[in-house]
């Protein structure tokens, strides 16, 4: 047999065993395919400012963390390079955890109510890249490890809410949790313990809380060693929800984007875009309608479509109006990096000037704090 032969034949035996590869991942069985993580940042690695100091407010892991937020006024903690443990903190133990995976990870105190300790409850909170399936089996993961010197207990759990937490509150947050470890979590030294729970959802829940949801009356409690701290402190990393085959299909309301008629001049408003906090930046919710307007626009090649951004009237004219023409451009910008051409996406900023609800109300400014998109042309 000649090279040239020998050549021929093995190209042949390639084409045939990718044909096959082909068909076998076309028929692949859609719940076999590993399902994503829905929890954006699930590390704690990105940041939405630098860490480089030590909280005392709710607010300050909200504004440190990206996408996490804390759900009361209680104030959970970030570790991470540039984070400086105060002194006092760190005679107690803080701080000396080094994190499983990547470069930082939270910490929450979860037990001490009943012996006086401020901010005896932290909870944190992220909403999810996609909302719950109602009936759909869901996993839900997070590694926990406690702070040495401090008490364990059971309880740390998962509650996923149909809305954001804001309460005021360092205390007990009395929530049903869809899942919770039963078992006192502890671990040795600096080492790690799985948290994992499945759960079926029972409603289209936007937000996941971590926390411990009972009184310290309800949790099971086991002390450290002899002149441990009288609270429960758990560093928490790599938080995972997932689907569990079967995969249910995602119901479609009526009034979904992909149902809305394409009529010229036609002002269509997207639902469930979120930007950070005075930013453009699109949140990871937002990825949800925005692949629906993905693919009405490929499926529409003549369709052209100007997209309008919108605020409250918080904030000076000039300032609303940037601020909205920047988000406008987002969400052009999405459409545009994904095939669709620029010339099929305008954008433009309008700012406070058309409120479709009341800017007396929170429920009014959340209303006029939108994205819509007018249709030029659909040929």
């Amino acid at each position: 047999m000649n090279i040239l032969h020998s050549s021929l034949i093995m190209k042949y035996m390639f084409t045939i065993m990718g044909c096959f590869l082909l068909v076998g991942l076309a028929a692949q069985d859609p719940s076999e395919v590993a399902q994503p993580n829905i929890i954006p940042n699930p590390s704690f690695e990105r940041f939405s400012s630098p860490p480089i100091g030590w909280f005392y407010k709710g607010e300050h892991y909200t504004d440190v963390m990206k996408y996490w937020s804390s759900a009361t006024n209680a104030s959970p903690d970030v570790f991470g390079p540039r984070v400086r443990v105060p002194a006092h903190w760190e005679a107690k133990g803080f701080g000396k955890q080094s994190p499983r995976t990547g470069l930082a990870m939270s910490g929450i105190t979860a037990f001490g109510c009943e012996e006086g300790k401020p901010h005896c409850r932290e909870y944190i909170q992220i909403q999810l890249s996609e909302p719950l399936v109602t009936g759909q089996d869901y996993l839900a993961e997070m590694w926990v490890s406690h702070l040495s010197n401090s008490l364990r207990i059971n309880n740390l759990g998962f509650y996923f809410s149909d809305v954001k937490i804001d309460e005021i509150t360092d205390g007990v947050l009395h929530f049903e949790p869809q899942a919770k470890s039963n078992n006192i979590l502890e671990s040795k030294g600096q080492d790690w313990s799985l948290v994992s729970e499945r759960f079926v959802a029972d409603s289209e829940a936007e937000y996941l809380v971590i926390g411990n949801f009972f009184p310290d009356s309800l949790t099971q409690v086991r002390p450290g060693t002899k002149g441990s701290l009288p609270y429960a402190y758990y560093y928490i990393d790599d938080v995972l929800v997932k689907k569990i085959p079967p995969i249910l299909p995602i119901p479609v309301r009526e009034d979904d984007l992909s149902n809305i008629k394409l009529e010229e001049g036609k002002s269509i408003a997207l639902r469930d875009i979120y930007f950070e906090h005075d930013e453009s930046e699109l949140m990871p919710r937002s990825y949800v309608e925005l692949k629906k307007l993905l693919k009405i626009m490929q499926d529409h090649p003549g369709l052209a479509i100007e997209i309008c951004g919108h605020t409250d009237n918080t904030g000076g004219f000039d300032y609303n109006r940037n601020l909205s023409e920047k988000r406008a451009k987002s969400v052009s910008d999405f459409l545009n990096s994904n095939g669709v051409p620029e010339n099929r996406t305008g954008f433009k900023g309008c700012g406070s000037a058309q409120p479709i609800a009341t800017n007396s109300t929170p429920q009014g400014r959340q209303l006029n704090r939108r994205v819509e998109f007018v249709v030029l042309h659909n040929e």
